[in-house]
């Protein structure tokens, strides 16, 4: 590879649980971070592209990113019986297995969110931290509006996608990137037609817009970050919102922009980079050195760590250190919060750390 050159992606294939084989591809350096896609991608058409680029080799400069087609596009298989939420889930499921991921960060893209939260309150011991750009829990709204404007959708993806005229696909292109050049929306425009069917896009959209993960969200432990740009035309970003609000402790960012998809010449892009990155600045200290996010702890921390990985409770914790049980607690949410826990599992998920590198 030339000097100063970016790096190729690896491309895999691999097999859910009906069958189903999934192209996935990895690429960059550093902790690893799985995308859960949008329902359009190509793993090879979008490595060049003009809206994804720089997405990729941006964030691809500080975690090793895997990513995958769906079902029914790009290079995995196109010939699927089954679009629903647990299918997807398989399919997720699948790509972290056959990436050998152990432990890593999760970032469900727009209709990748609910498949990214049923993922997290699943397997919440296998991943470090949850992002949610630009999704929802519900897809629509269920009014007699709501329903009228996805038939029509679906309706234009059935008559348009097909055609040599991106007339039809123009009016997508124009709701997710708003603000692009010519060169980004006719890339977007090609995209469409290329990376699946228009019968598998009526019906894998038809069964996107059935799943509601409402009451999974709040099941979610995991630390969550949650972007969503406040124009975006293709999730209201009052879905977003909801969606943060719905997961406990959750962070919501809004991004200053009209676009589904964050362009690299949107003031935007550094914001939501910036983000990201130092979200997930902790994975990358645990990736260099396993025993370094224990360092940040305190003596007393430590203390306090020890006792509760032999079993004691808090109230055991306080009587062998001298202490009250609100100074214990106190240590362990500071302890939690250097390691980047939350939620129910922290305190094993923190026992465990200690066990495996202290």
């Amino acid at each position: 590879m030339p000097p100063g050159a970016d790096p190729p992606q690896d491309l895999r294939f691999c097999r859910s649980a009906d069958g189903t084989r999934l192209a996935y591809a990895v690429h960059g350096a550093g902790p690893p971070l799985l995308l859960a896609s949008c329902w359009l991608s190509h793993l090879e058409f979008d490595w060049q592209s003009p809206v994804w680029r720089h997405f990729l080799l941006d964030i691809g400069r500080f975690a090793t990113v895997v990513r995958y087609d769906e079902r029914g596009y790009g290079l995995s298989d196109r010939e699927v019986p089954d679009y629903g939420l647990d299918a997807r889930l398989a399919d997720l499921e699948a790509v972290a297995d056959a990436a050998g991921l152990d432990r890593f960060a999760l970032l469900g893209m727009s209709q990748g969110g609910p498949v990214a939260v049923s993922y997290a309150v699943r397997h919440p011991d296998r991943l470090s931290r949850l992002v949610l750009y630009g999704t929802y829990a519900v897809a629509i709204s269920r009014d007699p509006e709501g329903a009228e404007l996805e038939q029509t959708f679906q309706q234009m993806i059935k008559v348009g996608f097909g055609r040599k005229d991106s007339t039809f696909r123009r009016v997508f292109t124009t709701l997710m990137i708003p603000d692009a050049t010519e060169e980004q929306a006719g890339w977007l425009d090609d995209l469409q037609a290329v990376a699946t069917s228009p019968d598998n896009a009526v019906r894998s959209r038809a069964a996107r817009m059935r799943v509601d993960v409402s009451d999974l969200a709040p099941a979610v432990t995991v630390p969550t970050l949650v972007l969503h740009a406040r124009g975006d035309r293709m999730v209201e970003f009052a879905r977003g919102r909801e969606l943060a609000a719905r997961i406990p402790g959750a962070r919501f960012v809004t991004l200053d922009s009209d676009n589904h998809i964050t362009l690299a010449h949107e003031a935007a892009w550094p914001v939501l980079l910036d983000e990201l990155a130092a979200f997930l600045a902790a994975d990358r200290i645990a990736a260099r050195a396993p025993d370094a996010v224990l360092r940040l702890l305190t003596e007393r921390e430590l203390d306090v760590l020890r006792l509760v990985g032999r079993g004691d409770d808090n109230q055991e914790v306080a009587r062998q250190l001298a202490m009250s049980v609100r100074t214990v607690e106190r240590h362990l949410t500071s302890v939690y919060s250097k390691l980047g826990l939350s939620g129910r599992s922290a305190r094993a998920a923190a026992v465990a750390r200690l066990l495996t590198h202290g």
